[in-house]
């Protein structure tokens, strides 16, 4: 099959449910699915290899060595699609017997989809999911790695379409994802984070970087954690189907019980990318107060917008001596009043490299407007002190509220940062001195002036002055309201 072929195949079960189930659920059933089918399909593969190997030795064949994974007996794909009745139970067995016999690599894989609840999904409909994945062997010789993960990824972006508001939960825009890496430029043997990993894609394009420059990339240690129990599932399977088996994909909530840590500190990482959720509501505040892993450094973000919890973690997790970050942020966290003494303290530690701005609509299902902010602890000798910020803005092609960066976009904006120099109308390198006499706000536009517009950064002072004598004002009010309740 060519890859579009493949692609076609694959999404082909997906509309096998439309109708039947929301589009949100597709991806619990059709990505486990899929994985069974992949494992059972490589295990026969490795078999008959082993079986020529051995002159027919079927008991030399069934050696774990000479397997990825282990399938037991009765719990083969072949198994369940013999099965006609109750073959929701028959597939949960079979996912559950797998997980069993490879505990350190597919534990809870197969997530927790209710494969039994016959009023969702019937006999007559899991036997059609079966029977069409039955058309095609998909071991390694009929669709290597590359491929599969490509078409994986393919169907991560379909689900994603189909989603509605959950995309952005486990999706994040490709063409960002390259311009990111390609930024932090991860080398052999580094170790590389995401905090809030959803699929995956951000540290599997970070060995998929290496791959293309014909660079070690299985030396690569990546470190994943997501909250959500299906997305963290996704995001192992996503690896595995890349052929990617060097990874620590956990589940649970990093803000919560941070999962990586090294003698009761957090693990530090040489590169750190992620695309947290924004603006979270629901998230200990109480807890971050004596945070025991010491994230709280700048201080505690309001209840109401964890974004500057996440940053803390990042900025506490990150190696000393080459440690590099870059974060997909709403512009939000550029200037908001309430976390104006935090981005102070960010400012004035001049680990922050640069401030990308980018166009709208690159949020998944969302029109914000998305910008990355690059830092690193080793920052070289001619960019200490000093922030680049480049406005973006228009380097993006918006089709139908679904926006993407052209390579040519990518390039541009890449040229930019490794540059490091003053563009009229689109780069600017400022000074930490001169951010904090904007009281530390990082609003694109006070640096880069659009033709015939923008503020000159002479009247930092002035703007310093003026804000704080809007903070008076708010504290006057507060404390009028506070009399009068």
């Amino acid at each position: 099959m060519t890859q579009q072929q493949l692609e076609k195949f694959l999404w082909g079960a997906a509309t096998k449910l439309r109708g039947l189930i929301d589009g949100g659920d597709y991806k619990q059933y059709i990505f486990p699915l899929l994985f069974f089918k992949r494992i059972c399909d490589v295990y026969d593969e490795e078999f008959e290899l082993a079986l020529k190997e051995s002159n027919g030795d079927m008991e030399y064949a069934a050696f774990a060595e000479n397997h990825h994974f282990m399938v037991p007996k009765g719990a083969h794909w072949q198994d369940v699609r013999e099965t006609t009745t109750n073959v929701g139970t028959a597939l949960q067995n079979a996912m559950r017997e797998i997980e069993k016999a490879n505990p350190n690599t597919l534990y809870g894989i197969f997530g927790d989809a209710s494969w039994t609840n016959k009023d969702r999904l019937s006999d007559e409909i899991l036997i059609n999911l079966i029977e069409h994945y039955s058309q095609h062997k998909l071991n390694l010789a009929n669709v290597p790695d590359d491929k599969l993960g490509n078409a994986y990824e393919y169907l991560i972006k379909e689900f994603a379409d189909d989603s509605g508001h959950t995309a952005a939960e486990f999706y994040t825009n490709r063409t960002v994802v390259t311009l990111m890496t390609k930024i932090m430029d991860p080398q052999p043997g580094e170790s590389v984070y995401d905090p809030t990993c959803g699929s995956g894609g951000l540290l599997l394009n970070c060995a998929l970087h290496l791959k293309e420059e014909g660079k070690e990339y299985r030396t690569l240690k990546l470190y994943g954690q997501e909250i959500n129990l299906l997305t963290s599932a996704i995001a192992r399977m996503n690896m595995f189907m890349h052929g990617i088996e060097e990874f620590s994909i956990v589940r649970g909530d990093t803000l919560a019980q941070p999962a990586f840590l090294h003698n009761d500190e957090l693990k530090k990482f040489n590169v750190i990318l992620a695309n947290p959720p924004y603006s979270i509501k629901a998230w200990d505040q109480k807890a971050f107060v004596n945070d025991p892993y010491g994230r709280n450094l700048w201080g505690v973000p309001p209840q109401g917008c964890a974004d500057y919890a996440f940053q803390q973690h990042i900025h506490k997790s990150l190696d000393d001596k080459n440690g590099r970050y870059a974060i997909l942020w709403p512009h939000g966290i550029l200037f908001r009043d309430m976390e104006a003494e935090m981005r102070r303290k960010m400012v004035a530690e001049d680990q922050i490299e640069a401030v990308i701005g980018l166009g709208a609509n690159l949020f998944y299902n969302s029109p914000m407007e998305a910008m990355i902010l690059v830092g690193n602890t080793n920052k070289p000798k001619e960019r200490k002190g000093k922030v680049l910020f480049i406005n973006g803005k228009d380097d993006v092609v918006d089709n139908k509220g679904l926006a993407y960066l052209t390579q040519e976009h990518i390039d541009k904006l890449y040229s930019a940062f490794i540059n490091y120099k003053d563009i009229p109308h689109y780069a600017k390198v400022a000074t930490t001195e001169e951010i904090l006499s904007f009281d530390g706000n990082m609003n694109i536009n006070f640096y880069v002036k659009r033709e015939g517009s923008g503020i000159d950064l002479s009247f930092g002072k002035a703007f310093s002055e003026w804000n704080e004598s809007g903070e008076q004002l708010k504290e006057s009010m507060n404390n009028l309201f506070e009399v009068l309740n």
